[in-house]
């Protein structure tokens, strides 16, 4: 992939505000020593901003150096590669067939939230335990469905007041 100046900063800047959103926003959980946060809102809005590959990259990187600088350095993998297939599913479906459908970001980001759900529950099966994988189910639930839900807000008034287009041609 050959990026363009402005295609790196705009990358750069989506990265960064995932990582805003995911660092700042916290609200920890007690059960497991994690948070949950707003990045999936941003990430969500990245992959309708950049694109499919460029999200993920965005999604990736925001998410992986908010683990590393909030100290969660065993997440830090995980997070890098469940936050950029979350943005790659997102972008194939957006991108893809449903790309002319009117709610079609809100299957891709269906999609990538159901991803990341299974993906972040398998993974403390493995790291924590099989009971911490279960029992934190409702918590990655609810910041999956926080992130699309203000994301599908977001989106609506991005698309009724064509910034959206705006923020693509960029």
């Amino acid at each position: 992939m050959n990026l363009s100046i402005k295609d790196t900063t705009k990358t750069a800047m989506m990265t960064a505000i995932i990582f805003v959103c995911t660092y700042a926003f916290k609200i920890p959980i007690a059960l497991t020593g994690g948070y949950t946060h707003l990045g999936d809102c941003a990430i969500f809005l990245g992959v309708m901003i950049l694109g499919r590959k460029r999200g993920m990259i965005a999604a990736a990187l925001g998410a992986a150096l908010a683990d590393f600088t909030g100290g969660f350095m065993i997440w830090i993998i995980p997070t890098f590669l469940i936050k950029g297939i979350m943005a790659g599913l997102m972008g194939t479906l957006t991108e893809g067939r449903l790309s002319s459908r009117r709610f079609g970001w809100l299957a891709g980001a269906a999609l990538g939230g159901v991803f990341q759900i299974l993906a972040y529950t398998l993974v403390k099966f493995v790291m924590i335990s099989p009971a911490a994988g279960l029992a934190t189910i409702p918590t990655v639930s609810m910041q999956t469905t926080a992130g699309i839900l203000i994301f599908a807000v977001l989106i609506s008034l991005l698309q009724s007041s064509h910034t959206l287009c705006r923020l693509k041609e960029l």
